[in-house]
C-alpha cells in the first residue's frame, strides 16, 4: 500500500471512530418537578402516596438518600443547576434578583458539542433560554388549566387542557417525530406541578379529595428546642396559608362566614387559577369542589383551632397529592415511550425536584429552610450499563453536581468556574474521597415567609446553621439522633468538640466556594436598597 492511499485509509479509520464516539454518547432526559417533597414518591416514603412509574427510575437506577439543594427556593436552585455555581457566584440569590443571562449553562454547552437540545414545562424566570433549539415554557409560575407558553417559534400561544398531561405530550411528540435520530438529545422535561397553588387533574381531584392521610408526628410543634428563625417563620397551615387560592374556600363563602384573606392575593390567586377553567372544566370541578365548601360552611362556626388546622392538613394534602398523580403519570408515559422506541438502553434518565417541601412537618408548608423537609430534595437516576439496578446511594450529593455531571457523561468538559462534583462515580459504586460535607446558603429576608438568612454546612451525621442579619444565632443538629431536628444541641457539652470541627469546617467550605461576611453584607444592603417583597408570582 502506497502512503498516500494508507493516509487515506487512516483518516476513513478516524472518521469512523469519531462517528462510533458519538454514538456511544448517551442521551440525557432531566426531569424535574417544582416543589415536589421526597416525602411524596413511595421510593422514599409510600405512607402518603404511591408513585410507580417515578419509582421504576430507582428500582432500574439508583435512589440517593441526602440529595440536597444549596438554597432553597424556585430560581435561584434553577439558577444553580444551570449554572453550577452558587447563589453568590451566579447573582440569583432569590425570586426577585434577575439572572445574569451573560453566564454559561450546560445546555449552551451540550448544544456547541452536537447535542440536540430541548425544554418543555416550567423554567420560571427568563423567556428565552440560551442552548436550546427547541423549547416552549410557562411564563413564570404558569397556570394548571389551559396554561399559556412562550414558545421558541410560534410566538405566545395557549393549550387547552391540564398542564401535566400538556408538558408530557409535547415532551413525547419532540421526542417522536422533531429530534434529529442522528445526534444525542438532552430534553428537560419540566414540571409545574406541584407547586402552590395545587390544582389536580379532573381525574384526580374526583380521588383524592375522598382521602384522608395521615398527620406528621410534628403538625403541631411548639419549636421548643430551636431558637427563633423556626418561632417566627410564617408558613403554618393554618395561620398562614391562604383559604381560596390554598384550601379552595369559595371567596363567597369567605365572606359569608367572615374569613379575612390571609394575603392579599388570597382571593385574586383563586380567581387566576380556577378562573382560567372554561366552562365545562369549571362545571366539573364545581361538583367536587361545591360541595366540600358547603360541608364547610355548616362545620366552620363549630370547629376548634385544632379541628381547623387538621382540616386544613388533609384539603392541603388532597390537592398537594392529587397534583403529583399526574406528575408520575406523565413520567410513566415519558418513560414507555423511550423503552417502545428503543431509545431507554442508551438514555440517561434523572428525576429530581427544585428543593423539597413541608407536607405538614412542623405545621409548615413552603421550604427555605436548610431544615431537612425543605433542604433535602429528590434525587432518582438510571443509566442502562452504567447504574446497577436497585442501588442506594447515601453520600451528600447536591443540585450544584447537575451541570458537572451531565456534562461529564456527554464527554465534555466543564468550565473551570463550576463548582459541583461529577457523580458519575458514584454512579458505578466508586465512592471513596467524595465530598464529606455540603454548603447551604438561603438569602430572601425579609419576604414572604420570613424565614431569616442563613448559611450551614451538613454532613451525614450533622447540620450547624448560622441565622444572621437581624439576629447571630447557631442551631446544630444530630442528625442520626435527632431526625426531625425538634431539639438544637449547640450548647451541649457533649457535642463541643464535634462543634468546634464543624465551625472550622464551615469556614473553609466558605471560602472554597467564595462565599464571604463581605459578600453577606453586600447581598443584604442590596435586598434592602431595592426594597424587595415578593409578588404573589414570586411565592
Amino acid at each position: 500500500m502506497n502512503f498516500k492511499k494508507l493516509a487515506i485509509a487512516v483518516l476513513a479509520f478516524a472518521a469512523f471512530s469519531c462517528q462510533q464516539e458519538e454514538k456511544k454518547k448517551p442521551n440525557i432526559l432531566f426531569i424535574m418537578s417544582d416543589d415536589h417533597a421526597y416525602q411524596a414518591i413511595s421510593a422514599y416514603d409510600n405512607t402518603l402516596i404511591e408513585t410507580p412509574n417515578i419509582d421504576r427510575i430507582a428500582n432500574e437506577g439508583m435512589l440517593f438518600t441526602n440529595a440536597c439543594v444549596t438554597n432553597s427556593i424556585c430560581a435561584p436552585s434553577r439558577a444553580v443547576i444551570l449554572t453550577g455555581k452558587h447563589s453568590h457566584l451566579n447573582g440569583k440569590i432569590d425570586n426577585n434578583f434577575p439572572f445574569d443571562t451573560t453566564q454559561m449553562t450546560f445546555p449552551q454547552l451540550l448544544q456547541e458539542n452536537g447535542y440536540q437540545t430541548a425544554m418543555f414545562g416550567k423554567l420560571h424566570f427568563g423567556n428565552s433560554p440560551k442552548g436550546f433549539d427547541e423549547f416552549q415554557i410557562l411564563p413564570g409560575q404558569g397556570r394548571y388549566y389551559n396554561p399559556e407558553f412562550i414558545t421558541k417559534k410560534e410566538g405566545k400561544k395557549t393549550i387547552t387542557g391540564y398542564v401535566t398531561d400538556i408538558i408530557t405530550d409535547l415532551t413525547i411528540n419532540w421526542l417522536k417525530d422533531e429530534r434529529d435520530q442522528e445526534k444525542p438529545f438532552f430534553m428537560a422535561y419540566l414540571h409545574k406541578a406541584p407547586h402552590r397553588e395545587w390544582l389536580p387533574a379532573e381525574r384526580h381531584y374526583k380521588e383524592f379529595t375522598k382521602k384522608t392521610f395521615k398527620e406528621p408526628a410534628t403538625l403541631f410543634d411548639n419549636y421548643e428546642g430551636r431558637g427563633s428563625a423556626a418561632k417566627e417563620a410564617e408558613m403554618n397551615l393554618l395561620t398562614h396559608m391562604n383559604w381560596a387560592g390554598d384550601s379552595k374556600i369559595y371567596p363567597d363563602v369567605m365572606d359569608e362566614l367572615g374569613i379575612p384573606e390571609t394575603a392579599g392575593w388570597d382571593k385574586a390567586a383563586f380567581q387566576r387559577e380556577v378562573g382560567a377553567m372554561n366552562a365545562e372544566q369549571r362545571a366539573a370541578w364545581d361538583k367536587v369542589y361545591g360541595p366540600m365548601n358547603e360541608e364547610f360552611k355548616k362545620q366552620y362556626p363549630k370547629m376548634t383551632q385544632t379541628d381547623k388546622m387538621k382540616w386544613r392538613y388533609q384539603r392541603y394534602m388532597q390537592d398537594y397529592l392529587g397534583s403529583i398523580a399526574a406528575v408520575d403519570e406523565g413520567v410513566g408515559k415519558v418513560l414507555d415511550y423511550l423503552e417502545e422506541s428503543g431509545l431507554a438502553e442508551n438514555t440517561i434518565v434523572i428525576y429530581t425536584s427544585d428543593q423539597g417541601f413541608y407536607l405538614g412537618e412542623h405545621g409548615w408548608f413552603d421550604k427555605r429552610f436548610i431544615y431537612n423537609e425543605s433542604f433535602k430534595t429528590p434525587l432518582l437516576v438510571k443509566w442502562p450499563n452504567v447504574i446497577k439496578p436497585g442501588t442506594t446511594n447515601t453520600q451528600m450529593v447536591q443540585n450544584l453536581d447537575f451541570a458537572q455531571t451531565i456534562l461529564a457523561a456527554a464527554q465534555i468538559e466543564a468550565p473551570s468556574d463550576m463548582q459541583g462534583e461529577n457523580l458519575i462515580p458514584l454512579f458505578k459504586g466508586e465512592t471513596e474521597n467524595f465530598r464529606e460535607a455540603v454548603y447551604y446558603h438561603y438569602y430572601e429576608y425579609p419576604a414572604i415567609h420570613m424565614v431569616k438568612r442563613h448559611y450551614g454546612i451538613v454532613t451525614e451525621d450533622y447540620k450547624l446553621i448560622h441565622f444572621y442579619d437581624d439576629v447571630d444565632e447557631w442551631e446544630l443538629y444530630d442528625r442520626k439522633k435527632d431526625p426531625q431536628e425538634m431539639n438544637s444541641v449547640y450548647a451541649d457539652p457533649a457535642y463541643a468538640e464535634t462543634l468546634a470541627k464543624l465551625k472550622t469546617d464551615l469556614a473553609d467550605l466558605r471560602v472554597k466556594y467564595k462565599d464571604s461576611e463581605d459578600l453577606d453584607k453586600k447581598y443584604m444592603q442590596m435586598y434592602k436598597d431595592k426594597n424587595f417583597m415578593p409578588s404573589p408570582a414570586g411565592k
